[in-house]
């Protein structure tokens, strides 16, 4: 399901995604806006038909939504009467009101708005999978030479060791759901012990954590952006690397890193193609995709999400 379905760019990958067969949409919007916005766009979309549409001026099922949103929050200073405004006002709140129930199947939301905003009704209505303890973001770029994953781009502010490993971990599984092997670097301005910067001293802790909790990942660091792209560099600055060839999926110490490595390379090297965010450590397939968002990148995520709804975890 579709929470910004009156945006231009959702229209059009959700056209694209019924006349691929992708999946059965579900817009949030207003159908005469709806309407309105399929014609002038040109598409042959038909609400009802096509698409189903939750209005969120009235659904008959609010009451279900709200009250469930109420009992869940009730003890976190939510009245009934914010809840039952809440669930009109927040189309992301509405979409993983619709998720939890069982009335979708998954969600792409994010087109607009801040990440954060959210992720927090996801949080409160969703929640972590289960042995999960925090969310990350991971992006992929699909580069002229390689295919990279960074993480994390969007959540973590200054993660700690225990949270970098546990989503490092997840990333790792994620790229396996997508048939690449994971190849991981730990990123830092410290190169295998060069500096006593915190940020090295918290990836060296990373790695002794990852290799405890999943021991056959292919895994080194920590170590300096080219020194994971580049092997024959590695290998002269530390022959005995755990890491062989390239590595694909790059974890940065903190979001700031990731997120502005992820910008900088998407727009300089990667022609803008992106896959991505992922939200790993969600309980559910949900995707949080951001304002720079394309419909391309929204009819993959919307790909993605199927596959992850038709996939037992």
């Amino acid at each position: 399901m579709f929470t910004e379905g009156e945006d231009e760019r959702v229209l059009r990958a959700v056209q694209a995604v019924v006349d691929e067969g992708l999946a059965r949409p579900i817009l949030v919007g207003r159908p005469a806006v709806l309407s309105a916005r399929i014609e002038k766009y040109g598409l042959r979309l038909q609400l009802g038909k096509d698409v189903e549409v939750t209005n969120p001026e009235y659904d008959e099922r609010f009451h279900q939504y709200w009250t469930t949103y109420w009992e869940l929050m009730c003890r976190r200073g939510i009245t009934k009467e914010m809840a039952r405004v809440e669930m009109r006002r927040r189309l992301t709140l509405i979409g993983a009101m619709m998720v939890r129930v069982g009335d979708a199947d998954g969600m792409v939301c994010g087109a607009v708005g801040a990440y954060h905003d959210h992720l927090r009704f996801i949080d409160e209505v969703i929640g972590k999978r289960p042995g999960a303890k925090t969310y990350a973001a991971m992006n992929i770029l699909l580069l002229n030479e390689r295919t990279v994953a960074l993480v994390d781009t969007h959540v973590n502010d200054d993660p700690t060791a225990e949270q970098i490993a546990e989503f490092t971990v997840s990333a790792a599984e994620e790229m396996r759901r997508l048939n690449l092997a994971p190849k991981v670097a730990l990123l830092s301005r410290s190169n295998f012990g060069t500096g006593s910067w915190a940020s090295g001293a918290k990836m060296r802790e990373v790695l002794a954590r990852v290799r405890e909790a999943a021991p056959e990942l292919e895994i080194d660091g920590e170590m300096h952006g080219d020194c994971a792209l580049d092997e024959a560099l590695r290998m002269r600055i530390l022959p005995s690397s755990t890491l062989k060839g390239e590595a694909n999926l790059l974890v940065c110490p903190n979001v700031d890193a990731g997120n502005i490595a992820y910008n900088l390379l998407k727009t300089a090297a990667g022609g803008n193609v992106a896959v991505g965010p992922f939200l790993l450590g969600a309980n559910a397939p949900v995707s949080i995709l951001t304002s720079s968002a394309t419909v391309r990148r929204i009819i993959n995520m919307t790909a993605l999400s199927v596959v992850d709804a038709n996939t037992p975890r």
